[in-house]
């Protein structure tokens, strides 16, 4: 059984991945930046990383979702989506991949199942920009289209920092994503839907109102009641990813809200606060994905 998996070189989860993967496949790393695709007059398109033959593989694990221009992403995607159509499997999918890295596209599906998320405006002018930070309150969250870990996200409360700010981003040609706030009480959840498993785990971080583990964020168990199995579930449904990463938002006034979905969702603090081989679960459930295809 040949795995490939889509990440740096220098990869921890790669690397975790092979630990757990063992002598019961061979799981090679490959990268995203040296895809190629080889169109014959006939047969089969072959799409390759390197060294490392893709089409041969029965199995792309995604761990990454590198910067690149337009054009690279899309071809990117392309690739991964001939490798599906050819019947190979890809975990995530190539349309859980577009929908999750985009966090407009992905609140809008979220919404869409009937899931509490913030009021949000997606916009690309300040002018529009300074509309949407009135009309959600005055004290909002502005998010990057792309991105995870809470980089690039600021909090506005203030109307002139705001007017800066929406200005900078409209020069450089970003869409505004701005969020309402939700007060909490520095404390989210993150569930990892492995297929129909659900882990879980409470982020608190009494210093910043951004909850990462990357921040500074302290972890503890958390117990994954059927109430949050089944809101873990359909998120990642709406996004149609079989692995995914869940945020979630208890707010003071006791509503809970869906805030993102990450369909390459890390496990590195998770593992540990629960004492969970997750990388060990994510190839068994690769390898049993491979078994009910053949």
């Amino acid at each position: 059984m040949r795995i490939a998996v889509l990440a740096a070189p220098d990869s921890w989860y790669a690397r975790d991945l092979q630990r757990a993967a063992g002598d019961r496949c061979e799981v090679s790393i490959a990268a995203f930046s040296e895809m190629k695709a080889s169109i014959p007059r006939s047969g089969a398109i072959q799409i390759s990383s390197g060294e490392c033959n893709l089409s041969a593989c029965e199995a792309i694990l995604v761990r990454t979702m590198p910067p690149g221009s337009l054009e690279q992403v899309v071809f990117r995607m392309d690739c991964l989506a001939r490798y599906e159509a050819a019947g190979g499997i890809a975990i995530n999918p190539t349309r859980a991949v577009e929908a999750a890295v985009d966090k407009f596209l992905t609140s809008a599906k979220l919404q869409s199942a009937g899931l509490l998320t913030p009021r949000t405006i997606v916009c690309q002018s300040f002018e529009a920009g300074m509309q949407a930070f009135e009309e959600l309150g005055g004290d909002v969250v502005v998010k990057p289209l792309f991105g995870s870990e809470g980089r690039g996200l600021i909090r506005l409360q203030d109307s002139n920092l705001a007017l800066r700010a929406f200005k900078m981003l409209a020069q450089l040609n970003a869409v505004l994503y701005v969020q309402e706030f939700i007060p909490h009480e520095g404390e989210d959840w993150r569930l990892l839907v492995l297929g129909e498993q659900v882990f879980g785990m409470r982020r608190r971080n009494p210093h910043d109102w951004r909850t990462n583990v990357s921040r500074g964020a302290s972890t503890a168990p958390l117990e994954v009641t059927p109430e949050l199995r089944d809101l873990a579930l359909r998120a990642a449904a709406a996004v149609q990813a079989p692995i995914a990463g869940v945020d979630l938002l208890p707010a003071r006034d006791g509503q809970l809200y869906v805030l993102e979905v990450n369909a390459v969702p890390g496990w590195k603090a998770l593992a540990r606060t629960l004492d969970v081989d997750i990388a060990r679960h994510v190839i068994d459930f690769t390898a049993a994905a491979i078994r009910s295809r053949d």
